[in-house]
């Protein structure tokens, strides 16, 4: 792990510098407690002052978080900058809940990156300077103490949605940290309800690193939604949702007050909450250090031009991989609003309705997997040999239910992808970019991607593989290239 500068860092705590809220965290060795450089509390002398990039580490330092700036909601940004995918890959896992199931390990976490577990820990120690116990189990303490603070929820809920498994499970590894019980806090805060309906929508904010170029977003979805599926309308995106066989749905709104989203969050399992905002982060990129993207590609002087006109310009990706690996099929070679109509031909015929929507166009779940695997796709109004790969594609993806979630040799997956029958090299790379969350992937034979760069300023090249070699100065950051990229000929 590269230490960070302590003189740099006091002075990024003594002017509450928000350009550092998300990489530092400041452990104050007089209180035990950790904070986010901007917080309002007086600034501690610079003698008391322990200094780490990512809130792991400062609780696994023994320092509890701060009540006041509270870094559970600080924005949250790759707290390391090595050259190891596999640490980036390993931590959306844990995100995703991995460490939480009763049968996962991080044995089997290293599995899932293609290395062992004492390699793992390694990579771990070296670029987070902790385990990744310890990261699960920073994630869950964070996140219930989010939910202490925005919701009322009860405390059975709470230790449910942070992974705990029971309330004894989780007031003892919260007394541990915040040397007081989690119902003491909450009588702190607010009066909850102890009886509160598990369907109730919870409302969640969900803090990224300014600026965010919400416009753009919702443009893209806009152009995309799904009729029954989605709608984005007033700055909304709405839209249902299935997890674990369950069925529930999500509205985002902007908070640029807040430099958050606003994610509603209706579903009939607490369980799923933090896997569902952990999706939420992934789909809408709030984890993008943008400040650090900017610098890097503004080095190329004919990219600049687009980057000063979309700040906070972000990747797209996707609630679900397999969701978006169907859609991407059912977009080749044709346009997005064609595509569009398939995808609600394709929802109509074979989604499951959504019981219990609060919108009236929000009526039915994206068929699953195993429910295209034996679909008859004959009245789609599309080529048979297009029907024929999403049934090998739903096939493969039933019977490997990993194949399309983030982990894993991204080499691999794509050979994997590759090996189905009509997914050729452009729909792989598409999917990566937006289904695997590579901030390095790049379709480099998309028409729209070849055309952006041909009208960049000087010229640009006009073939994949020169638009390939032009791109190797981007990495590691080609999808946010290609985002720019597509923007030219608008």
């Amino acid at each position: 792990m590269h230490p960070l500068d302590p003189d740099v860092s006091y002075r990024a705590l003594q002017t509450r510098d928000p350009r550092f809220d998300g990489r530092l965290f400041v452990g104050v060795v007089s209180t035990g407690i950790y904070c986010r450089p901007i917080c309002p509390a007086r600034t501690p002398k610079r003698e008391n002052c322990r200094f780490f990039s990512g809130s792991a580490a400062a609780q696994a330092a023994g320092f509890r978080a701060c009540l006041r700036c509270r870094p559970e909601i600080a924005p949250e940004l790759p707290g390391w900058r090595g050259t190891s995918n596999s640490v980036s890959r390993a931590l959306a896992l844990i995100a995703d809940g991995f460490l939480d199931r009763e049968d996962s390990t991080v044995e089997t976490l290293a599995m899932r990156v293609g290395m062992g577990a004492r390699q793992l820990r390694r990579l771990f120690d070296q670029h987070l300077g902790v385990a990744p116990v310890a990261v699960a189990q920073s994630r869950r303490l964070l996140f219930a103490k989010q939910l202490l603070h925005d919701t009322t929820l009860s405390m059975t809920e709470v230790a449910l949605a942070g992974g705990f498994g029971s309330v004894r499970r989780f007031n003892h590894a919260f007394r541990s940290l915040y040397r007081r019980a989690p119902g003491e806090l909450r009588r702190a805060i607010t009066t909850a309800t102890s009886d509160l309906d598990a369907t109730a929508p919870v409302v969640l904010q969900i803090p990224y690193r300014p600026p965010y170029d919400w416009d753009r977003m919702l443009q893209y979805l806009r152009a995309r939604a799904i009729d029954g599926l989605e709608v984005v309308e007033n700055g909304l995106y709405h839209r249902s949702i299935m997890h674990e066989e369950m069925a529930g749905s999500i509205t985002i709104q902007h908070r640029p007050d807040r430099a958050s989203l606003l994610a509603t969050i209706s579903f009939p399992s607490v369980r799923a909450l933090q896997s569902i905002v952990s999706r939420i982060r992934h789909q809408f990129d709030v984890g993008a250090d943008v400040d650090a993207i900017a610098a890097h590609l503004l080095k190329d002087d004919a990219l600049a031009p687009r980057i000063a006109a979309r700040p906070g310009l972000r990747v797209p990706g996707c609630w679900d991989g397999f969701e978006l690996a169907v859609r991407a099929v059912l977009g080749q070679q044709i346009s997005v609003s064609a595509a569009r109509r398939l995808g609600g031909s394709l929802v109509e015929l074979c989604g499951d309705p959504l019981p219990n929507s609060g919108d009236t166009r929000i009526t039915r779940t994206f068929p699953t997997a195993r429910c295209l695997a034996t679909a008859d796709l004959g009245r789609l109004g599309m080529p048979a040999s297009r029907r024929a790969t999403i049934t090998a594609l739903a096939q493969a993806a039933a019977t490997n239910p990993e194949l399309l979630a983030p982990g894993g040799s991204i080499e691999e997956r794509l050979g994997q992808l590759r090996a189905i029958p009509g997914i050729g090299t452009w729909t792989a790379d598409y999917i990566a970019l937006r289904a695997f969350h590579e901030p390095d992937g790049f379709p480099a034979t998309d028409l729209g991607l070849l055309r952006g760069a041909s009208q960049l300023r000087g010229g640009g090249p006009r073939t994949a593989s020169h638009l390939l070699q032009r791109a190797e100065a981007w990495r590691p950051w080609r999808a946010y290239a290609a985002q720019y990229l597509w923007t030219v000929e608008e």
